[in-house]
């Protein structure tokens, strides 16, 4: 097999981590056990990033839309970030990753949201990767709490209407603080990217698998890394402009 080389490798590697319950349905499982069996898929893939050395990987883990899932599936999914949280704070520590959270926190069951927030405070010196969460997240929702802000400072004379460009709203989003995703993987063959990080995946390069959440191994996620490998990511250049760029 082709072996990675670390300077190809994308510096943000996000995630739509999809298929947790057609893996539990071909099984005749419950989309719990979907669940919990794609918990395992997350530690494998948090612990092969960190060894290949990315620097950020962003999860979508759980959308706005999904409040509108059956009760008990909500609080089951609940129940299980703060296990995995709870279960993988020393882990974390130990491997220098620091865990970040975007999208509506506030909204989450109190125990999950005083779970999440002391994980964040505790791994908040780490500086080894930088681990995201999407949570209660949706990309239009995260746009519009942008323009808000920035229509705020508008109106306290902070920033003239004629100052604004998309470094300026940049910083208003909850991803301010890290780079935009160079490589989207997203699983189980859907070929749509589901209301996350609209405004940050403007260049993203986009890999889509058939394998399901679940069964997203080591070995997929190396095969989705040497397909970036393969890929020329010219932003609107052409390709013997790109040759004649120094380095």
């Amino acid at each position: 097999m082709e072996k990675l080389v670390k300077e190809k490798l994308p510096r943000h590697l996000a995630i739509i981590m999809d298929g947790n319950g057609r893996w539990a349905r071909q099984k005749s499982l419950t989309r719990i056990e979907g669940h919990i069996k794609g918990i395992a898929a997350v530690r494998t893939v948090v612990t092969t990033c960190r060894e290949l050395g990315i620097e950020f990987l962003t999860l979508y883990a759980f959308s706005i839309e999904n409040w509108r899932r059956p009760k008990n599936e909500v609080l089951a999914l609940m129940d299980l970030l703060q296990k995995y949280l709870r279960e993988e704070l020393d882990e974390m520590l130990e491997n220098n990753i620091r865990l970040r959270a975007i999208g509506d926190i506030s909204s989450l069951p109190l125990d999950a949201y005083e779970t999440l927030v002391d994980t964040v405070e505790k791994t908040a010196h780490c500086d080894g990767m930088v681990l995201t969460l999407a949570l209660s997240y949706s990309g239009r929702d995260e746009i519009i709490r942008a323009f808000r802000s920035l229509m705020a400072d508008i109106e306290k004379k902070r920033i003239r209407p004629e100052q604004i460009s998309e470094e300026t709203l940049s910083n208003y989003l909850s991803t301010k603080d890290i780079p935009d995703p160079d490589l989207l993987i997203r699983t189980s063959g859907e070929y749509r990217i589901s209301n996350f990080l609209l405004w940050q995946m403007a260049y993203t390069e986009i890999y889509v698998t058939e394998t399901l959440w679940p069964d997203f191994g080591k070995e997929n996620l190396i095969k989705a890394l040497l397909d970036y490998h393969s890929r020329e990511r010219r932003f609107g250049l052409t390709s013997e402009q790109l040759a004649m760029e120094p380095g």
